[in-house]
C-alpha cells in the first residue's frame, strides 16, 4: 500500500525536510522485450506517430536483450516526424533523469538534414507542453565528427532545455522538474525526416525515465479514502444496490447487501460472486456505491483492485451523477474508471457516457494481466478526463455533448459519486449464456479492493509548529486524510524507525516539552 509522509517536526522545533516519494522505471516495457516477433507496429506500452515506426528482433544488435526499436523518416517531400511516445502521470515539484541508447548502422546510416533524439516534456492535461528537455541531437554532423559513431551503441542523457514555443536550447541541466500545472510527463522518441527523402534509420533500446525526488503528484493529497482495513464495510460511506432484472445492460445476476457477497477481510474489499439461484437468478454479487452519503465534483481517483478471469465476469469502477434522480442516464453522465471484460484478463477499458460516448482501451504490456494487482486512476478537470493504468495514460477526453439541452462542459461539471461491482453476463460481454458462462468460469470470482482514494490540490502535507503559552501547538491541514505519528529515535534511522499513532489525531494538537526528543511526522493515508 502506498503511503506519503508528511514533513517531520521535532520538540526541540527544529524541522527536518519532507520524506519524498520516489518513483522509478516510469516505463513500460522499455527495452522493447514485450513486443512480438518482429518487424512489427505493435508495441506494447508505446503510442506511435508517423508511418515508420517498427520493432525489431535480433539478439546481436539489440543494445541489451532480443529486441529493439527502428524508425526512419516518412519520405513525403516535406518535413516528417515519426517516433513513439509514453505519456505517465506526474505533478508539480516531480523530479525525473532519463536516457536510453541509440544506434546508426553503417550500412543504412542517417544522411541529409535527417534527425533523432529523445525528448522528455511536461504537460496539462489539455496536453499542453509546460516545459521541453532534449538529448544531444543524432545528426549527420554529430556522425561525422565522432560525437554519434556508426555501427556502436551510444548513451543519451536527456540534459538540454529547450523553450517549448521557440525550440530554442536555452540550458543545460541535470534535472527534469516538472513546473506548475504538470498533470503528465511524456518521454519520447523522435525522428526529424527532411524534405529531400534523405536516407538511414536510427535504433532504440533500454529506454528510462526515473522519478528521483519529489512526490509524484506533487500538491495533489488525498480528501477522501476507504482502505478497507476495518472489521466491515463501512456503512457510513457506501450503501447496496439490490435485486436483479439486468439493470439496462442484460446482466445475469442477484445483488445482494449479503455477506457471502461482498466483506472486508485482511486490509481488502471482497466482492464476490457465486454461482447460486437466487430471487430468480442463476448468480449472486454486490454492488456497492457512495450515493447519497460521498460525492464530489473533480480530482483524481485512484483504485487498486485484482479482477477475476472467466467468461462472464464484468468488473467495473464506475461514477455516476448525482442528478441521476432528476435527469436519468445518460443525461446525468456516467465516467467508468475502469471495467474489463473477464474474458480478456489483458485489457482494461474506460469510457464517458453522456448521450456521445467515447472510450479507450489499455492492453497490458510486461507480461501484465487484470488477475495481478494494478491501480487504475482518473483524472478529471473542468475540460479533460484522462485515464492510467499503473501511471501510464493511455486515454483522454476533452471533448463531449450532453443528451440534455445543457451546454458543455455539462454532465461532467457536476458531482458525482461512486460504484464498485462485479456484474455477470450483460451486453458488455456480448450476452453470454449461462451455458457459456458455466463451462468458462470457475466460480466463486472475486474483485479485491486494496483502496479507493479521491485527491485534490491542497495546501502541503505538513506540519507546523508553534508556541501556545507555556505549550506548542502541532497544527496540519485538516482537509487531507492523514494521520499524526511519533517516534523518540534518532532521525538518522530515517524510515526505519518505530513510528507509532497518536491517539489523539486531531489537528490542532497541543504538546507539553519535554527534555527527551520526540520526533512527529504525518502518514496519509
Amino acid at each position: 500500500m502506498n503511503r506519503r509522509l508528511g514533513q517531520i517536526c521535532g520538540m526541540m522545533f527544529g524541522l527536518a525536510a519532507a520524506l519524498p516519494l520516489y518513483a522509478a522505471g516510469w516505463l513500460s516495457n522499455p527495452g522493447f522485450e514485450s513486443d512480438p516477433a518482429s518487424p512489427t507496429t505493435t508495441l506494447p506500452g508505446w503510442q506511435l506517430y508517423g508511418s515508420n515506426d517498427y520493432g525489431e528482433t535480433g539478439a546481436a544488435l539489440a543494445h541489451s536483450g532480443t529486441n529493439y526499436f527502428k524508425v526512419y523518416q516518412s519520405f513525403s517531400g516535406s518535413v516528417n516526424y515519426n517516433g513513439i511516445y509514453q505519456d505517465t502521470i506526474s505533478g508539480p515539484g516531480a523530479v525525473y533523469a532519463a536516457d536510453g541508447w541509440a544506434y546508426t548502422a553503417a550500412s543504412d546510416v542517417l544522411a541529409g538534414q535527417n534527425a533523432a533524439w529523445i525528448e522528455v516534456s511536461f504537460r496539462d492535461a489539455n496536453a499542453n507542453v509546460l516545459s521541453l528537455y532534449r538529448s544531444a541531437l543524432i545528426t549527420t554532423n554529430a556522425i561525422a565528427a565522432g560525437a554519434f559513431p556508426k555501427s556502436r551503441w551510444t548513451y543519451l542523457a536527456v540534459t538540454n532545455q529547450y523553450d517549448p514555443l521557440s525550440y530554442r536550447l536555452t540550458n543545460s541541466v541535470t534535472r527534469l522538474i516538472a513546473p506548475t500545472g504538470t498533470t503528465v510527463v511524456r518521454y519520447q522518441i523522435e525522428f526529424q525526416g527532411d524534405a529531400n527523402y534523405s536516407a538511414g534509420s536510427v535504433y532504440f533500446d533500454d529506454m528510462n525515465l526515473t522519478q528521483t525526488a519529489g512526490a509524484p503528484y506533487g500538491n495533489m493529497n488525498i480528501v477522501w479514502d476507504d482502505e478497507f482495513n476495518g472489521p466491515a464495510i463501512n456503512t457510513n460511506l457506501w450503501t447496496y444496490d439490490l435485486g436483479n432484472g439486468g439493470w439496462g445492460n442484460s446482466e445475469r445476476e442477484y445483488y445482494t447487501s449479503r455477506t457471502n457477497n461482498a466483506y472486508v477481510a485482511g486490509g481488502l474489499l471482497h466482492i464476490t460472486a457465486q454461482a447460486e439461484a437466487y430471487g430468480g437468478s442463476s448468480y449472486t454479487s454486490a454492488r456497492i456505491k457512495s450515493q447519497g452519503l460521498f460525492s464530489w465534483k473533480y480530482g483524481r481517483v485512484e483504485w487498486r483492485a485484482q479482477l477475476p478471469a472467466g467468461t462472464g465476469f464484468w468488473p467495473a469502477l464506475w461514477l455516476l451523477g448525482t442528478n441521476i434522480t432528476s435527469v436519468n442516464w445518460p443525461g446525468c453522465g456516467e465516467i467508468d474508471v475502469m471495467e474489463n471484460n473477464g474474458g480478456n484478463p489483458l485489457m482494461a477499458q474506460g469510457s464517458i457516457h453522456s448521450g456521445s460516448d467515447a472510450t479507450a482501451i489499455y492492453n497490458f504490456a510486461d507480461g501484465g494481466t487484470t488477475t495481478n494487482f494494478h491501480t487504475y486512476t482518473l483524472d478529471w478537470t473542468t475540460n479533460a478526463i484522462l485515464f492510467y493504468v499503473d501511471g501510464h495514460l493511455y486515454e483522454s477526453q476533452t471533448t463531449w455533448s450532453s443528451s440534455t439541452t445543457n451546454a458543455y462542459p455539462f454532465p461532467f461539471n457536476q458531482p458525482f459519486f461512486l460504484l464498485m461491482n462485479l456484474a455477470i453476463g450483460g451486453s458488455y460481454l456480448g450476452n453470454p449464456t449461462t451455458n457459456a458462462i458455466n463451462a468458462g468460469t470457475a466460480f466463486p470470482g472475486e474483485v479485491l479492493v486494496d483502496y479507493v482514494r479521491i485527491y485534490h490540490v491542497t495546501d502541503p502535507l505538513q506540519l507546523a509548529l508553534r508556541r501556545a503559552g507555556t505549550n506548542l501547538l502541532l497544527t496540519w491541514p485538516t482537509n487531507i486524510v492523514c494521520h499524526l505519528q511519533s517516534q523518540t529515535n534518532s532521525l538518522s534511522s530515517g524510515l526505519g524507525a518505530s513510528w507509532f499513532s497518536v491517539s489523539s489525531n486531531a489537528s490542532p494538537q497541543q504538546l507539553t516539552p519535554q527534555n527527551s526528543s520526540v520526533y512527529y511526522r504525518l502518514a496519509s493515508p
